[in-house]
Order: structure tokens, then C-alpha cells, then sequence
């Protein structure tokens, strides 16, 4: 990538919706359903509850009720959410060098949605195939 400007919010944005796009079929409809934001830094609401001091160590959080809890009787306030904290990744990005930022992006959404979808490491790294 020979740029002159880091990834913006948008790029991310699109990296991350393509990594849902590129699941396998099985989850692809219920990870539609979490919505995507990314921020350029966590806030201090997110630094708080994860009890971290440096916004650049935080890059994402995932926001909601995990599927396997979900029930009929939940009243969502919001809808379950990804946040990606941009300038964190690409902190993480540059400082790594081993990786695209595609595949940085996606291993974060992965690893996200596992919140969502109860996956265990294992689960996850037989979900993350797809991506080699």
C-alpha cells in the first residue's frame, strides 16, 4: 500500500463488512444483525469499564447480549454493537508489520463476533480458516 494518508474511519468500516461477507454462510445473516461503528478512540466510558488507562491499547469492544442468552423477554436498548477504535489498529498495524491491515481488521471483527456468537477459541480458530 503506498498511501499518503492512514486508512480513514470509512476504510475500516469497509474492511470490517467485508470480513462479515466473507464468513462462512451459517453466520452471516446473524452477523449482519450487529451493527459496525468504528470511532478513531475508545471514549472514556469503554477505558473505564475495560479498566484501561491508554486509549491506543483498546481496539474494539463488542456492545450486547451474546445469542446464546438472548430471549424472547429481552427489550433491546440498542442493538448489539462492534465498535473499532481506528488509531489503536493502526498503532497495532504498523507496529506488527506481518500482517495486511484486511487481515489485522478481520482478525479484530472475528474475534468480536465470538462475543456475539458464543464461540470458544477453538471455534473461533476453525471459523478463522476461511480467511487463508
Amino acid at each position: 500500500m503506498n498511501r499518503k494518508y492512514a486508512p480513514n474511519i470509512a476504510e475500516i468500516e469497509a474492511l470490517a463488512n467485508d470480513t462479515r461477507m466473507r464468513l462462512p454462510p451459517e453466520f452471516i445473516e446473524k452477523a449482519l444483525e450487529v451493527v459496525i461503528r468504528v470511532e478513531n478512540l475508545p471514549n472514556a466510558v469503554f477505558l473505564a469499564e475495560m479498566e484501561i488507562e491508554d486509549p491506543f491499547e483498546l481496539t474494539a469492544v463488542y456492545e450486547g447480549i451474546p445469542l446464546a442468552q438472548k430471549t424472547t423477554a429481552d427489550q433491546p436498548q440498542s442493538p448489539d454493537t462492534v465498535f473499532l477504535f481506528r488509531r489503536p489498529i493502526l498503532d497495532e498495524w504498523a507496529s506488527r508489520g506481518d500482517v495486511s491491515l484486511a487481515e489485522l481488521v478481520a482478525l479484530i471483527i472475528v474475534q468480536q463476533l465470538s462475543h456475539h456468537f458464543n464461540w470458544s477459541k477453538s471455534d473461533i480458530a476453525e471459523i478463522y480458516k476461511w480467511w487463508a
